[in-house]
């Protein structure tokens, strides 16, 4: 018998045993119930202890449970997981919104940690660091050169000079995170007055930005980009929306393309301000049968404002909540392609040593009643994860008649709209992918370096730049745009439409660095086709 073959009852009798072990665990509603001295509990402790100190060889014990648990969720449903605790915090400050450290971001360029934007408001910029700052020492840490490489156990030519490598990254950001309260000493050369300061940092809370661009596309009509659905989104939401109406807004652009999803209560408080009070806007269903109901209030801002919907294939969870809710209560218009189709629910749960697990513990539905959770199996997880080349296959990112309903799903909206259930939201306004705007290799591969250097060659001037006058007159005459491609030293010629494509993107990159999100879109979206379909679609309605 093989050692292969011979370790697969061990791993099934492990399996098992975590799987009583975590479903008696996640009893929680009966805390009473759980493990006696001589049941499954002692038996977990005794087949580890057997394991660490009586197996032929030597065994991580730690490792093996995780692999054990995660084998387990696999079972149960795709969006059942375990997080470890190395990534536990990772993703607690995702979703919280915020994170205690210095308030920069960085990237790696050569060897070098540079300061590609100081976080407004945030511990950094209160002590004085600036754009373009290269750190080479956090208190007794040097960050340059072969030290930083060898921080991330990473050979000098895996760095070269690239925007951030993972290992590199988080070797730079252990050294800059801490506690809140304490201080880092760092040693920084700042380019413009060439000369090296000590500047010492006292940690403090930071923002993550989840509401990543708000702005006004036109006199009338505003957009708003929402990134995933964390703690901190319905006040960044708030302050953006207040901001557009004030400024005329009576028409807006949600863009959640891209949104995986997040807090459920954080998407009803924004749905909120678009319906009227009493509107349901979800319900959920545990397995006991019992419906929890989430209706709309009076306090709503933008009730009778107009709202498109941006979706695509990778809006789901959350997103597909805000978009089903509007949709259903015949508010609004989803523009795009179909949604992911997420409709469980989870929650997440402590387990006791820094790690813990999301668990499906219910199914939401849109106010008509529909579930558009896509099937999945346990048989078929492959199927699942791949529906994207699916989608590809059956040309439903191209036509919209490639869409494949469930006639047995059908649902009516109050106005008489047919929505159906049962694989994500099929937008009212289909718009196919762009494949013409695909980015060719041989044109992109150089760009973020060419626009680090750019930037940091010509700090002082760009730092003048207002952001409409960047949208509207940066490279006119296209030198930039015209250095960048005789850098590139290339031997086939670029097609009218590569040409226009390039243009925009390297402009918006610039603009990214300079504005941050917010100007990356304003260029973007003068060729985004949703976009484009959206100011179609308001314009026929203003003028009805």
């Amino acid at each position: 018998m093989t050692k292969r073959k011979a370790s697969i009852p061990f791993f099934i009798g492990l399996s098992i045993a975590i799987g009583i072990l975590i479903g008696s665990t996640f009893n929680y509603k009966n805390k009473s119930v759980l493990f006696s001295s001589n049941t499954n509990e002692a038996k977990i402790k005794k087949l580890i202890n057997y394991i660490q100190y009586d197996y032929v060889d030597k065994v991580d014990t730690d490792s093996l449970l995780d692999d054990a648990i995660t084998n387990m969720l696999v079972k149960l449903d795709p969006h059942s997981v375990y997080i470890p605790k190395e990534e536990l915090k990772r993703v607690t400050e995702s979703m919280q919104g915020k994170f205690v450290g210095i308030g920069v971001t960085f990237l790696m360029h050569e060897d070098s940690v540079v300061v590609s934007s100081v976080i407004k408001g945030g511990p950094s910029e209160r002590a004085g660091l600036q754009d373009g700052d290269r750190i080479l020492v956090a208190d007794t840490d040097t960050l340059f050169g072969k030290s930083i490489i060898n921080k991330a156990q990473l050979k000098e030519k895996e760095i070269g000079t690239t925007f951030g490598n993972r290992k590199v990254s988080d070797a730079v950001m252990k050294s800059l995170k801490g506690e809140p309260e304490t201080t880092v000493n760092l040693a920084i050369y700042r380019r413009s007055s060439d000369e090296i300061l000590n500047i010492p940092i006292e940690r403090g809370e930071v923002t993550i930005k989840s509401v990543s661009a708000y702005y006004m596309i036109n006199k009338t009509l505003g957009y708003i980009n929402i990134d995933r659905f964390a703690r901190t989104t319905y006040k960044e939401f708030k302050v953006g929306l207040d901001e557009l109406i004030s400024k005329g807004m009576n028409s807006l652009v949600l863009d959640l393309r891209g949104n995986p999803g997040g807090f459920m209560d954080i998407a009803n408080r924004i749905i909120d301000e678009f319906l009227e009070d009493g509107k349901l806007i979800v319900f959920t269903k545990n397995k006991t049968g019992e419906v929890d109901n989430s209706f709309a209030t009076s306090k709503g801002d933008f009730e009778d404002g107009k709202v498109y919907v941006l979706i695509d294939q990778n809006s789901a969870s959350a997103s597909e909540i805000v978009a089903g809710a509007l949709q259903d209560n015949d508010k609004g218009t989803i523009v795009g392609r179909r949604s992911f189709g997420k409709g469980l629910v989870q929650q997440e749960m402590d387990l006791g040593d820094g790690s813990a697990v999301r668990l499906t513990t219910s199914r939401y539905y849109t106010p008509t009643g529909r579930s558009i959770q896509k099937p999945y199996s346990e048989k078929d997880t492959k199927k699942y994860k791949n529906d994207y080349v699916e989608r590809i296959h059956n040309g439903e990112l191209i036509y919209k008649d490639s869409i494949k309903v469930d006639e047995d799903l059908k649902y009516t909206t109050p106005k008489g709209k047919v929505v159906y259930g049962g694989g994500g939201i099929v937008p009212d306004v289909f718009v196919a992918i762009d494949t013409a705007s695909t980015y060719s290799n041989r044109l992109y591969r150089r760009l973020n370096d060419f626009v680090f250097k750019y930037i940091d060659n010509h700090r002082e001037e760009m730092n003048t730049w207002e952001l409409e006058n960047f949208v509207n007159n940066f490279d006119k005459d296209a030198k930039i745009y015209n250095l960048y491609i005789d850098q590139l030293d290339l031997t086939t010629p670029i097609f009218p439409k590569e040409r226009e494509n390039l243009k925009m993107y390297l402009k918006a990159v610039i603009a990214r660095n300079l504005f941050q999100e917010t100007g990356f879109y304003m260029i973007t979206q003068k060729k985004d086709p949703m976009i484009m379909k959206v100011l179609e679609l308001d314009e026929k309605s203003n003028n009805e």
